[in-house]
């Protein structure tokens, strides 16, 4: 699933074997039968692929990414540089400077840290959270830098209320009004936690005292409201990985992953489902979870990437995606919904195979009515690729998928639980992405693009 355990991770990363290359295609796509046919196709303007990460040594993965279109500026993170990566780039995804190791995240008296999130405040500052273990204790680091990335200092360690704790995938956001919003996986107790592990990704749960809960910030990180429980049952809720998005008028949307928890209190994990929820008073409480898609099947418990993503469109259009397993099959899945949450569309099929491999899905907003839908598979036998394709709400999907990723990385490697992705402009796209490829095919580098799209 989308949960992992960063010392169990950091463990699997080291799995290598070789890699194959493949020339990118980047002329517009036909419509895919995968939902309603355009008239035309969108095109795609693809840039090579740049190794963002060349000048850390051994495993770079799990990249993720914020943008400051105010300034064509480009902030991606990552698991590496001997604790957590920075790169930026000041013009657009063109170029990046060097990376930066983030303070507070290398190891201290055996400690580590994992799955970095971040944002940019509307002040131009980046703020950069990542997870911890320390002292018997879970909880997230948040660091800062006010100068566009040049430099970073810790601006809080966000310690939680109880000794020998869990704590998993952190996510940051930033409000209009520049209050910060911190995500993340916690239950009481390590010890009720159990994992299941697999030979070439991460770690996914089988038992715990799961939850996912929000805390908030209204003085530049320094100081952090207590918990706000976002999933209902704490502790046994059996939620985890919460993305979230904040509306222009404050209001606050989280989609989580919720499993049915049974025989409590060992806590056994079953399926689980994709939920959507929201706040209207910063976080106090939340609306009852709505469950999307329902009909499109339930993730298993051995799923170990990050399975959730939310984005809004500058109409409040809201959108979410997610991947579910069969027997056999994993399907990747678009919704999208025009009430805040209320009630979502009929999922749509996004990748065009059901193999049972992972689809690391996420989604960005464009122009009103469009969503950019990307994911990071090994669907293809020469290993993993990072996709993307388009979708409109009035006429939907714009192309087939298209291969942003000119080479294929090994898919004995650990990629990394999540991509970067957003939009600088609405016709206008960046990723970054972990793939092991040739001549370094035993460890991940993190690779960037930019996209051009022209929709018709």
């Amino acid at each position: 699933m989308r949960a992992r355990l960063g010392t169990l991770r950091s463990l699997l990363a080291g799995l290598c074997a070789g890699a194959t290359v493949l020339a990118l295609t980047t002329g517009p796509a036909q419509a895919s039968s995968a939902g309603p046919a355009a008239r035309a196709a969108a095109a795609y303007s693809i840039s090579t692929p740049t190794n963002i990460s060349s000048s850390c040594s051994g495993q770079n993965a799990e990249a993720i990414q914020a943008v400051d279109p105010a300034v064509n500026a480009v902030y991606d993170v990552w698991m590496g540089c001997k604790g957590i990566g920075f790169a930026g780039s000041p013009d657009g995804g063109a170029t990046f400077g060097a990376p930066l190791t983030l303070p507070g995240s290398t190891g201290q008296n055996g400690s580590r840290s994992w799955d970095p999130a971040v944002t940019v405040a509307p002040d131009g500052a980046v703020y950069v959270a990542f997870m911890v273990s320390r002292s018997g204790q879970t909880y997230p680091v948040v660091d800062v830098s006010t100068d566009r990335g040049a430099s970073f200092k810790t601006v809080s360690q966000i310690t939680p209320p109880d000794a020998n704790d869990w704590g998993d995938r952190d996510f940051i956001t930033a409000g209009p009004d520049g209050t910060l919003y911190l995500t993340w996986d916690y239950g009481p107790s390590a010890a009720a936690v159990t994992f299941l592990c697999a030979a070439s990704g991460s770690c996914s749960f089988a038992t715990g005292d799961v939850n996912a809960v929000l805390q908030k910030s209204t003085d530049g990180g320094r100081t952090w409201s207590a918990m706000s429980h976002i999933s209902p049952g704490y502790p046994n809720s059996g939620a985890d990985s919460a993305p979230v998005t904040v509306e222009p008028d404050g209001s606050i949307d989280v989609l989580y992953q919720g499993y049915t928890v049974t025989n409590v209190p060992t806590d056994d994990l079953t399926v689980a489902y994709a939920y959507a929820t929201r706040s209207t008073d910063g976080g106090a409480t939340w609306s009852q979870p709505v469950r999307i898609g329902p009909g499109a099947g339930t993730m298993n418990n051995s799923e170990w990437w990050i399975d959730g993503s939310e984005a809004l469109g500058p109409d409040g259009t809201l959108y979410a995606t997610w991947d579910t397993q069969g027997s056999n099959s994993d399907t990747g899945w678009l919704s999208y919904s025009q009430d805040h949450g209320a009630t979502w569309s009929t999922p749509l099929q996004v990748p065009s195979d059901t193999l049972n491999v992972p689809h690391i899905m996420q989604v960005v907003a464009g122009p009103p009515g469009i969503a950019y839908v990307g994911w990071l598979s090994s669907s293809d036998p020469r290993g993993y690729a990072q996709y993307l394709r388009t979708f409109s709400i009035t006429r939907g999907w714009l192309s087939a998928p298209v291969q942003v990723s000119q080479n294929f990385g090994t898919g004995s490697v650990w990629p990394g639980d999540t991509f970067g992705f957003s939009a600088l402009a609405p016709d206008r796209l960046v990723l970054a992405w972990g793939s092991a490829v040739a001549p370094t095919a035993s460890n991940d580098s993190i690779w960037a693009a930019t996209v051009g799209v022209a929709l018709p």
